[in-house]
């Protein structure tokens, strides 16, 4: 955040930096008089440019900061500093869903992010992955980085709770489920699932004592076993 003061003779008066949003002295010259050792103020050897420099940044910090000249009359000048904030999500369901043996890529993309990201960290229940042949990391845009995690073939070992933490930003999760079945319910059914026709044999199931799915085919032979019976004996019995 530098502010320049030219003029034809050099300038001996104190150089502030305030923060208007509370009229707060953040520096005098070269001396910081705030409890922040965020904000630091320096000049450019040989010029008359004096610069307010506040480190890692942070949403609080937007606003308006005035540079005052202890003149008479006093010279200010007025810069606004506009904090954009990074946005870091990893694509799909915090819970994702996979089969045993098959190849996973868990992608972490930050965007609205003004500077690229240096370094894109993944970690597997607080563990830090090191592999990085497993990592990629490219810039797919002005603003954006995608940081992907390739699982080549998911074990069971492989899930577990999987942390993107991207330098000076915040970190982001999702909760990897590697399933055995080959046709795993969560993956495969819907609202109307094939499994609803089973309530239809459940008072029979349960007179025979077994399982309701599994035996629904035997309790229909049963069925039709007691109507052919019951047909033949009315077939057989003489009308009067």
């Amino acid at each position: 955040m530098p502010a320049a003061f030219k003029s034809f003779f050099p300038i001996k008066e104190n150089v502030s930096w305030v923060r208007k949003r509370d009229s707060h002295i953040l520096t005098v010259d070269r001396y910081t008089f705030v409890g922040d050792d965020r904000y630091q103020a320096f000049q450019a050897d040989g010029t008359d440019a004096w610069t307010l420099q506040i480190k890692f940044v942070q949403p609080r910090d937007a606003g308006q900061y005035e540079c005052q000249v202890s003149t008479e009359p006093k010279l200010s000048h007025m810069v606004t500093l506009n904090v954009v904030v990074p946005r870091i999500e990893i694509l799909g369901d915090q819970d994702i869903h996979v089969k045993l043996g098959s190849q996973v890529e868990l992608k972490c993309v930050i965007t609205q992010s003004i500077e690229e990201t240096g370094f894109i960290f993944w970690y597997h229940n607080n563990r830090r992955i090191l592999d990085s042949k497993l990592i990629k990391i490219e810039r797919t845009g002005s603003d954006t980085t995608v940081g992907t995690l390739v699982i080549l073939s998911a074990k069971q070992t492989d899930a577990g709770n999987y942390t993107c933490a991207p330098t000076n930003l915040q970190s982001v999760s999702a909760y990897l489920h590697v399933l055995m079945d080959e046709h795993p319910a969560a993956m495969q059914r819907g609202k109307n699932s094939a499994s609803l026709p089973c309530i239809w044999w459940v008072p029979f199931s349960v007179a025979l004592g077994m399982d309701t799915c599994l035996s629904r085919h035997l309790t229909l032979m049963a069925l039709l076993s007691f109507y052919l019976i019951s047909s033949l004996v009315l077939f057989f019995i003489p009308e009067s």
